[in-house]
C-alpha cells in the first residue's frame, strides 16, 4: 500500500464512526488549547513582572534606616527614626569611584490646591541624580536649577496625574500651587510612568528639591539637620555591584561609629537580587503552568490508545481479511497508526485555533498579561504529533502481530 492509500484507508476508517471519533480527540484539543494559554499568560505574567522589576534597577542600591529596639526590648521600625544623612550620601559619592550617581531623598504627602481644586498628593524631595537614578524625564518645562537645591526654593515638578487634576488640557507651567501652606511655582511636567509594579499610580507625585522638603514641608517634624530618609545609588557597571554593597556598608558603619558585632543602624538592598529573584520564581511559574497543561495533554493521548485499543478488538476480522488477501503487517501497523495520528492532529489543529482565540480573549478581557508567540504554537503543534506517535504506537503493533487465520475465525 502508498502512503496514499494509507491515509485514504484511515479517513474513511475515521468517518464510519465520526462521534467517537471527534470525541476520541476532544482530549487533545483541550490538552493543546490549555498548553497554549497557560504558556502564554506565564510568559505574559513573567516579562510583564521582569518589566516592571527591572524598571527600579539591574544597577542600584537602596539605603534605608535600619531597625531599632528600644531600652524595653521593643524593636522599632527604620522609618521611625533617622540615621542617614547628605553627608553619607556625599561620602559615598567622593570615597567609592564605582558608583556612578547618588541621591539622599525624604518623603511626605500634602494637599496640592491651585485656585478652586485642590489633590491630594505624594510628594519627594530630591537631589539632582534622583531622576535619572529613577527614569524620571520631563516633558514640559525644565528641571530644577542649582540655586534651587543649595537655596531651598520653592518650585515644583509635577506628575502628569496631578498635572490632569489640578489643570486639565493646560500644562500648568509657571502657574502657582499650595502644597500645604506653602506657594510653589510648577517649573515643569514629568513624564507619564503610569501603573507601579504594587499597583500605585507612579504619576501622583511632586517633586521639589531636598533642602525645600526638609524647610519648608517637614519642618515640624523636628528631623536632624541633614537628615534624609532614603539613599540611592547607581554604578556604571553592574558586576561592581556586589564590591560596592561591601564598600557602602563598610564606610557607614564607619562613620556612624558602628562597633565591630554591634547591629547596623542603616539597611542596603540589592535590587538586582530583587530582579533576579523575580525572574527565576515567574520562569518556574511558567514551567509549572506548562506541565499542569501536558499532564491534561496525556491524558488525552491516553484517550486516543484505549479507543484504538478498542478500535482494534473491534475490527479484528477485517484485519485478517486484509493480510489474507496480501497486506503485511507492515501495511496493518501504518494503517492504524495513520489513524491515531490523524486523531491526534486533527485534534492538535482545532486545539491551536481555540487555544490561540482563548489566550487572546484573555488578554482583552482579564487582568492577565499574555505573551502569544510562534514558539507557542509550534511546541503546541509538535505535543500533537508526538501524542498520535506515542500512543498509537502501540495499538498499531497489537494489530500488526495478528494472526491472519486467527484473526478470520473471530466473531
Amino acid at each position: 500500500m502508498t502512503y496514499l492509500d494509507v491515509l485514504r484507508t484511515a479517513i474513511f476508517a475515521l468517518r464510519g464512526n465520526w462521534m467517537r471519533s471527534a470525541l476520541t480527540s476532544l482530549g487533545v484539543i483541550i490538552g493543546i488549547a490549555a498548553v497554549i494559554v497557560m504558556v502564554s499568560v506565564g510568559q505574559g505574567t513573567q516579562t510583564e513582572i521582569d518589566r516592571m522589576v527591572s524598571g527600579l534597577g539591574s544597577q542600584r542600591l537602596d539605603i534605608s534606616p535600619g531597625s531599632r529596639r528600644t531600652p524595653g526590648g521593643a524593636r522599632q521600625a527604620g522609618s521611625s527614626f533617622f540615621t542617614l544623612s547628605e553627608g553619607d550620601a556625599d561620602a559615598i559619592r567622593s570615597e567609592i569611584p564605582e558608583v556612578q550617581l547618588v541621591s539622599g531623598s525624604l518623603r511626605g504627602s500634602s494637599q496640592i490646591v491651585f485656585a478652586e481644586k485642590n489633590w491630594a498628593s505624594s510628594w519627594q524631595g530630591v537631589q539632582p541624580d534622583f531622576f535619572e537614578i529613577n527614569g524620571w524625564t520631563i516633558v514640559d518645562g525644565s528641571g530644577f536649577e542649582p540655586q534651587d537645591y543649595s537655596g531651598a526654593g520653592k518650585n515644583v515638578i509635577i506628575g502628569e496625574t496631578v498635572r490632569r487634576e489640578l489643570f486639565g488640557e493646560d500644562s500648568g507651567i509657571g502657574q502657582t500651587v499650595r502644597i500645604g501652606r506653602t506657594p510653589f511655582v510648577v517649573v515643569g511636567v514629568l513624564n507619564s510612568k503610569g501603573q507601579g509594579g504594587f499597583g500605585q499610580d507612579q504619576d501622583d507625585v511632586m517633586m521639589v528639591p531636598l533642602e525645600t522638603g526638609r524647610r519648608r514641608l517637614l519642618g515640624a517634624m523636628g528631623m536632624p539637620a541633614g537628615a534624609v530618609m532614603q539613599i540611592a545609588l547607581t554604578v556604571g557597571n553592574a558586576d561592581d555591584l556586589p564590591y560596592v554593597q561591601g564598600e557602602v556598608e563598610a564606610l557607614l558603619r564607619q562613620r556612624h561609629r558602628i562597633a565591630p558585632g554591634a547591629e547596623d543602624d542603616f539597611s542596603v538592598r540589592n535590587i538586582s537580587e530583587i530582579v533576579a529573584t523575580r525572574t527565576a520564581t515567574t520562569r518556574l511559574m511558567s514551567l509549572l503552568l506548562g506541565a499542569v497543561a501536558t499532564i491534561s495533554l496525556i491524558v488525552g493521548g491516553i484517550g486516543i490508545m484505549n479507543i484504538m485499543l478498542v478500535s482494534v478488538t473491534e475490527r479484528i476480522r477485517e484485519i485478517g481479511l486484509r493480510m489474507a488477501v496480501g497486506a503485511g503487517p507492515t501495511d496493518v501497523r501504518r494503517q492504524f497508526l495513520a489513524e491515531a495520528m490523524l486523531l491526534s492532529l486533527g485534534g492538535g489543529v482545532l486545539g491551536i485555533a481555540i487555544g490561540v482565540g482563548g489566550a487572546l480573549l484573555v488578554g482583552r478581557f482579564s487582568d492577565l498579561p499574555t505573551a502569544l508567540n510562534s514558539q507557542i504554537v509550534l511546541l503546541a503543534a509538535g505535543f500533537s504529533v508526538a501524542t498520535g506517535l506515542f500512543f498509537g504506537y502501540y495499538p498499531a503493533r497489537k494489530a500488526s502481530e495478528l494472526d491472519p487465520i486467527d484473526a478470520l475465525r473471530q466473531q
